[in-house]
């Protein structure tokens, strides 16, 4: 592809490739004359430092960023580059050449570009650059180019870097041509400069920085050797055709494929061979099969074994893929730099031998320490193939020696062997290496060409299945993380979970839900769906969880505690949407209060097996505004379940939320069951085992605490009544036979009676409860919450709080809907 702005010859500069090009084959020819594209390019060079040393007017007009504010950057944080391609830019990944796409935004406008790339690495020692934007050595080489608009007018056209068409799109689309996919590759490779390549070579050098004539020289050489910049062009074209009779012309006729010999296997023989009867329509035919299976699973040591699959008996006769340990166990990144320490695992074996021929040999799942002078730690090193056309004897004994003794032989002597990297994103994942039989034609020029394309695709899919894996299990590992583990155990109620994840890994969603005690032996209950899937959403639900338990302890009406996270997310930011359900268990008043932010309503069995679904109001999902939320309250029955969930039990493709919510109803009616076996029983009943959406149930045995234990006193506010409390206590506590806490409690219920005495106002309650503690409750219409203080040694108040804070186990305060409550729970002895 040759770089040109409005003329052919820029300020940009110009770089010539061939448009279309297969790796491994000629320029495109046309009336006997290379065709190469002409594409506007943009190029910078990093020093070894992995600075910018040098930008062209074309990576102004392309990235928005001027010479001067380029000079001395990164990449990555001067073009906000997607963190999966920001490796290929850092010194440390300078050993191999990187070709793909990604968007950009542009530094001026914010503008995403479309942007293809071509990023060279020069070799260690570098260039000398000492040009007008800084002096250093050229360590890495990028080209860039807008594929948006490649995509949109077409390369131009040049026969021998004569321009013969210029980029026109109107005029292609006019013609009845349409432009489906540009992707930039990379073109043949090793081999200095060849026929065709004089206008790559010219116009590349205009693109460097005065460096001088061998600087140049030596950079353009590394570009040659590693792989001219190429697109792989996909588009439509409607031809007019015209009748002909008789024989076809000579020009037009196609070449007979090559006789087989006799005894050869159709599946080997010429079309893939690289002889005269080879069809290179059939190769790329077979790279974009094999490229569809080998990423038709985000798994990466699935598409590892498909790879190894759709090689055999096609490509070779054995193949063996081999990752790196840390990225088979995805424990570690790709590694940049290798050394004797690096460890290999063989992933996937297939060859067209009978089953189980080379299991002993060369075991899948075996872990292995490669031999630095082995042609594998060469291929991954240098980042180019290793082809040993025949596996000598000698050879043979040396890679016996370096895989643990095991005797090759009859694997390799004789075979023609062909090791090939996989390389992404400029990290080395592994290898894999193909082997042919000896009455086999060996691997030729248009054989290396599909599988160096192959290993290109290959890679990119590894790396993309194993960073999918571990996104995958970040989020879910988060979203296990904010879930509750046990459900809480509280006097009145049982509480059970059942949560089930969506079945497609990406599908990791915000379905969350929490049970958890409230003042005055209450329980609270909460099940939300915060909208979309993926690692953000679970990071939303967590917040959402803490902010509805932060926000349950001050107490308030289950309608004020949604708006108050309602107000939250909105501060938060637009994505923070989710619907909420929010329920108040009272077990002493048998009572429970229900808020709603556009969720599933939660449906109520009473002890005689009827359900019900709860008219709960419904109201908008936390997030959206605009309307108050409203509380309902019910009285329940000792005996009765409730039930929340999300929708993903309720919704599936053949029913929607409503039939779901009826049969979950009718599902959950008639006589009464444990609670786990009632989760099971719905998972079962109304749950694919692979569910597109998270599944989350909540039930709820509301036991109700026994009135024996409970006792409350409403007390007259004057001091006389300090003693009648303390009197009135130490005879309940008789009663339940825990005269042994009796003179801690009546201190402690002294101590509350009196501040609620002195420092609150209106009508006094006390209650005591009995449970698995004993919990002491004050209540006062007053509206200063009390707290503890530091008291001098003279001062004659200020204690109170301190001793119950001593003594008491647990104490606290908290608003009611008039006034506040002071409470403390003191242990029972066993």
């Amino acid at each position: 592809m040759t770089i040109a702005g409005e003329q052919q010859q820029p300020p940009g500069g110009a770089v010539t490739a061939p448009a279309g090009h297969r790796p491994g084959s000629g320029p495109p020819r046309f009336l006997d004359q290379p065709l190469l594209g002409i594409v506007s390019m943009a190029a910078f060079t990093l020093n070894e430092h992995g600075r910018i040393n040098h930008w062209n007017h074309a990576a102004t007009d392309l990235f928005g960023a001027g010479p001067l504010q380029a000079a001395g950057r990164s990449p990555a944080s001067l073009l906000r580059l997607p963190q999966e391609h920001r490796g290929a830019f850092q010194p440390e990944a300078f050993g191999h050449v990187w070709c793909g796409a990604c968007m950009v935004p542009r530094a001026d406008d914010g503008e995403p570009a479309e942007v293809g790339w071509w990023v060279y690495p020069i070799g260690p020692d570098g260039a000398g650059a000492d040009g007008a934007q800084g002096a250093g050595r050229i360590r890495l080489l990028a080209l860039a180019a807008d594929l948006r608009r490649l995509r949109e007018d077409g390369p131009g056209l040049a026969m021998d870097d004569v321009l013969v068409a210029a980029p026109d799109g109107a005029a292609r689309r006019a013609a009845g041509a349409r432009m489906l996919r540009v992707e930039p590759v990379l073109g043949p490779s090793g081999g200095g400069p060849g026929h065709g390549d004089g206008p790559l070579v010219r116009r590349l050098a205009e693109l460097l920085p005065a460096a001088g004539a061998a600087a140049t020289e030596a950079v353009v050489a590394r570009v040659l050797d590693l792989g001219r910049p190429a697109v792989s062009l996909s588009m439509t074209l409607r031809l007019p055709v015209v009748p002909h009779i008789g024989d076809m012309p000579r020009a037009l006729r196609i070449r007979p494929r090559a006789a087989l010999p006799d005894g050869a296997d159709g599946d080997h023989a010429g079309r893939e061979t690289g002889t005269p009867g080879a069809d290179e329509n059939e190769t790329l035919t077979f790279l974009s099969e094999a490229g569809q299976q080998i990423g038709g699973s985000l798994d990466h040591l699935q598409a590892a074994r498909t790879l190894a699959e759709v090689i055999v008996p096609r490509v070779a006769d054995f193949a063996a893929v081999e990752l790196l340990e840390g990225v088979a166990a995805d424990s570690a990144q790709p590694a940049v730099d290798l050394d004797e320490s690096a460890v290999m695992r063989r992933v996937a074996v297939a060859h067209n031998d009978e089953p189980g021929r080379w299991d002993r040999i060369v075991p899948e799942n075996e872990s292995l320490r490669v031999a630095s002078g082995t042609p594998f730690v060469q291929a991954m090193r240098t980042g180019r193939p290793v082809h040993i056309p025949r596996v000598d004897a000698a050879l043979t004994a040396r890679l016996s020696a370096a895989l643990g003794g095991r005797d090759l032989r009859p694997l390799l002597t004789g075979r023609d062997l062909l090791v090939v990297p996989l390389i992404a994103r400029g990290r080395v994942l592994g290898t894999f290496k193909l082997l042919r039989k000896p009455d086999r034609p060996g691997f030729g020029d248009l054989d290396l060409a599909m599988v160096d394309e192959l290993a290109r695709r290959a890679a990119l899919c590894v790396d993309n299945g194993r960073l999918y894996r571990r996104e995958v299990q970040v989020a879910q590992e988060l979203q296990r993380s904010m879930l509750p583990a046990d459900p809480p155990e509280v006097p009145g109620a049982r509480v059970h979970y059942r949560y089930r994840p969506a079945g497609q890994a990406a599908q990791v969603g915000g379905d969350w839900f929490d049970a958890f005690p409230l003042p005055g032996r209450r329980l609270g209950i909460v099940v939300g769906d915060v909208m979309g899937h993926g690692l953000t959403s679970a990071a939303i639900m967590g917040q959402m969880r803490t902010a509805v338990r932060t926000l349950a302890v001050e107490d308030m009406r289950p309608d004020l505690l949604l708006r108050q996270l309602d107000a939250l997310a909105r501060r938060l930011g637009e994505g923070y949407v989710a619907t909420c359900l929010y329920a108040v268990y009272d077990p002493v008043a048998r009572r429970c209060r229900f808020a709603n932010a556009g969720h599933v309503p939660p449906v109520l069995v009473s002890e005689a097996g009827a359900s019900r679904v709860l008219p709960v109001p419904a109201g908008l999902p936390i997030g959206v505004g605009g309307e108050p939320f409203e509380t309902m309250e019910i009285p329940v029955q000792d005996g009765s379940r409730l039930v929340l969930c999300t929708d993903g039990l309720l919704e599936r493709r053949d029913r929607d939320i409503d039939e779901g919510l009826e049969e979950l109803r009718g599902r959950l009616a008639g006589p009464a069951r444990p609670l786990e076996d009632t989760c099971d029983d719905l998972l079962d009943a109304l749950a694919t085992t692979a569910p597109a959406d998270d599944i989350a149930i909540v039930a709820v045995g509301l036991d109700g605490i026994p009135k024996d234990d409970v006792a409350v006193w409403e007390l007259e506010p004057e001091p006389s009544m300090v003693p009648r409390a303390r009197a009135q206590v130490a005879f309940q506590l008789a009663e339940w036979r825990l005269d042994a806490v009796g003179d801690t409690v009546q201190l402690l219920v002294s101590e509350l009676v009196t501040n609620a005495l002195l420092h609150g106002a209106g009508s006094i309650v006390l209650r005591l409860i009995r449970g698995d503690a004993l919990l002491c409750e004050v209540y006062d219409d007053g509206q200063d919450m009390p707290h503890l203080r530091h008291a001098d040694a003279t001062a004659e108040s200020g204690r109170g709080l301190q001793l119950v804070s001593h003594l008491a186990a647990r104490w606290g305060t908290h608003r009611t809907d008039g006034g506040k409550v002071v409470w403390f729970e003191h242990r029972l002895p066993r």
